[in-house]
């Protein structure tokens, strides 16, 4: 059986040092994901990302870059990609052309990004716009999950144009607590039935088109008193067994505040790895104390593995991998003449 690498992790500047490689070398590592501090121009990112590649074929290099207010790279011809509430407010004017814009804009994202060696990015947000969670916001695309499902799948139908698997959040709602999980413990207490029969529908009419999910840092404490990256009822029983789901599942930062609630991050790694989480994230630890706690995470869950503390799905590596590119990227300066790219920056709204 293969190696299970489920950590996702960053590095702190511009370009790649000799803990980052060697963390990139750690088997329980198993992808990058880049922030805005990463970001100096085109060529700088593709340098980056080649030369992680050359260090791990298998690493998948990721993002989060949704558009609007959340989208890491802008400058040096990355288009700025509205926000996805424009997409729903477009929707009640004309549902076609909606429909036909959030195509456009997931192929320009993805194709955007793939030029310059991203191969995933943590979008779509499927959560709905209850307009109470201020950092949900405008990145969700409507109230209604019927109309935010047609949507998400026009964005990962433009996105799997451009060769990239997609990953939709925050499962099973971060719409409706309004508290911010990167800063505090956000609670939903809401029943299973009220969260299951609207915020949680996308997920179920989209079971087949996901590829990736992303549960949110959030408790429903009728449901489970662990926020749901760490509930084997959120995840096992409900995403998996309840809505058929068979991708790949990634937990979110294990550095937010909402994820504190399972303790440090490696205990954090652990329950979430049993709880049913294929992927973990941890998010912005390259920037302290050299990178101490990257470190601390990965020896952690190396020993944690070791004493038996967590065993990997069997299924879990080959969800990591299904998320790879299956085809070769246009480059930048082909893309930019490339008449279905043309044609879909002119549909954005």
């Amino acid at each position: 059986m293969s190696i299970h690498s489920p950590v996702i992790l960053d590095i702190a500047g511009h370009s790649l040092t000799d803990d980052d490689r060697r963390r990139l070398q750690h088997p329980l590592t198993g992808g990058l994901i880049f922030f805005t501090r990463n970001w100096q121009d085109r060529r700088q990112l593709t340098d980056v990302t080649a030369e992680a590649k050359a260090i791990r074929p298998d690493l998948l290099i990721t993002v989060d870059h949704e558009g609007g207010r959340v989208q890491r790279f802008r400058t040096d011809g990355f288009t700025h990609l509205p926000a996805m509430r424009a997409f729903g407010e477009l929707w009640m004017q004309d549902a076609m052309r909606a429909i036909d814009a959030a195509t456009s804009a997931g192929y320009v994202l993805g194709a955007e990004l793939r030029a310059c060696g991203v191969e995933l990015s943590y979008t779509p947000v499927v959560d709905l716009d209850h307009r109470r969670s201020e950092v949900v916001g405008d990145r969700a695309f409507h109230r209604d999950p019927r109309v935010v499902t047609v949507l998400a799948q026009s964005l990962m139908l433009g996105l799997l144009r451009s060769g990239m698997a997609n990953c939709g959040k925050h499962f099973p709602a971060h719409g409706y607590a309004i508290a911010d999980s990167h800063v505090a413990r956000a609670v939903d207490d809401r029943s299973l039935k009220a969260i299951l029969g609207e915020d949680a529908k996308p997920y179920d009419w989209l079971s087949t088109a996901l590829t990736c999910v992303m549960p949110a840092h959030v408790t429903f404490p009728k449901v489970d008193e662990l926020p749901a990256g760490f509930s084997a009822r959120w995840l096992k029983d409900i995403l998996r067994g309840q809505l058929g789901y068979t991708g790949a599942i990634c937990c979110d930062d294990l550095s937010m505040e909402g994820a504190r609630v399972a303790g440090s991050p490696v205990e954090g790694g652990i329950a979430a790895l049993n709880a049913g989480c294929d992927l973990l994230l941890l998010c912005n630890q390259s920037k302290v104390d050299g990178g101490r706690p990257v470190d601390a995470l990965l020896d952690g869950l190396q020993h944690a593995l070791e004493q038996g503390r967590w065993h990997a799905d069997p299924n879990s590596e080959a969800r990591r991998l299904d998320l790879l590119p299956q085809s070769a990227p246009l480059p930048w300066d082909e893309l930019m003449h490339h008449p279905t790219y043309q044609q879909a920056l002119e549909r954005l709204p």
